[in-house]
């Protein structure tokens, strides 16, 4: 799906399936995911692996694929005893996921019966994740300014020259460090979704409220394409995903929940994302904990 697809997708017509889990479903399955460079570390020891957990998201129905880029900035390869580049490892998440979704085998589940299904190569988006630099659930770890402005753009444009089709900011829990991402992700051109981790109480875990982390993100001269919120207990999502709502009227949504701790069906988690559908997600899918059931289920649920 090319990125003037994926923006008129966002505005009109059916929501996007966002895919499940990447990284916890790659650890249900045995994969290492050390420090620093975690999920991206099996892009090196477990490649098929990530290929396969790509492909069974495509054929459950997902839209949207996410790379694993979750800890790739520059600073994290630096600190890893890995030879390739940033640039590199980037090139191989893009690719990976590219060729899950080119193999012929691979279809869309058809709701009848007496329909063929659709062949799956132009029509999945995929998705670079840039996500804090620090750790996610501690805002107290948000470098500089200036480091979260650099590196961000760094990475962002290292994203883009990879070959993704958007960026998804996302799991940002300060106002400051999202907004810095945003701004690096814009000036590739490319669309840009981005998301925070809220308390599930109005609030990022910086302590910012969600209205704020909405308007700062829609003052910027070149807002995003959408605004989430991703990471949060699936059941409680909703409460922040209204806020957020009220806080930038019309904007595209994205909601993508944790069933970590709190496991949720995948039925079940449809039905919650149908909740999400009605607040204005344009863009459901699931965190960590999720698995390609639950996208399966999405797509079940959207048609």
């Amino acid at each position: 799906m090319s990125a003037a697809l994926f923006r008129e997708r966002l505005l009109s017509g059916p929501p996007l399936v966002l895919d499940a889990a990447l990284g916890t479903d790659l650890l249900r399955r045995g994969a290492r995911l050390p420090a620093p460079l975690w999920s991206a570390q099996a892009l090196l020891d477990a490649p098929d692996l990530v290929a396969t957990i790509h492909r069974e998201n495509a054929e459950a129905g997902a839209d949207v694929l996410t790379i694993a880029s979750f800890r790739l900035h520059g600073r994290n390869v630096r600190e890893s005893s890995c030879s390739l580049s940033q640039g590199e490892l980037l090139a191989i998440a893009v690719d990976t996921a590219r060729r899950a979704t080119n193999e012929e085998e691979i279809s869309r589940p058809s709701s009848s019966a007496t329909r063929p299904s659709q062949k799956v190569f132009n029509d999945i988006s995929i998705a670079g994740s840039l996500a804090p630099l620090g750790d996610c659930y501690r805002p107290d770890r948000v470098p500089s300014e200036a480091e979260i402005s650099s590196e961000h753009h760094e990475m962002a444009h290292e994203l883009a020259r990879a070959g993704v089709d958007l960026v998804l900011v996302e799991t940002m829990n300060t106002v400051r460090e999202a907004v810095a991402a945003a701004c690096g992700a814009s000036a590739t051109g490319l669309p840009v979704v981005v998301s925070c981790v809220s308390d599930g109480a109005g609030r990022l875990l910086s302590g910012e409220r969600v209205e704020d982390f909405a308007r700062a993100l829609l003052a910027l001269p070149s807002p995003p394409a959408a605004l989430g919120v991703n990471c949060v207990a699936a059941r409680a999502l909703g409460a922040d995903l209204a806020r957020l709502a009220a806080a930038a009227p019309g904007v595209p949504l994205a909601a993508y929940g944790n069933t970590y701790g709190d496991p949720v069906a995948p039925e079940d988690y449809a039905a919650l994302a149908t909740e999400w559908l009605g607040l204005g997600a344009r863009l459901v899918g699931g965190c960590c904990g999720t698995r390609a059931a639950h996208t399966a289920a999405l797509r079940a649920r959207l048609g």
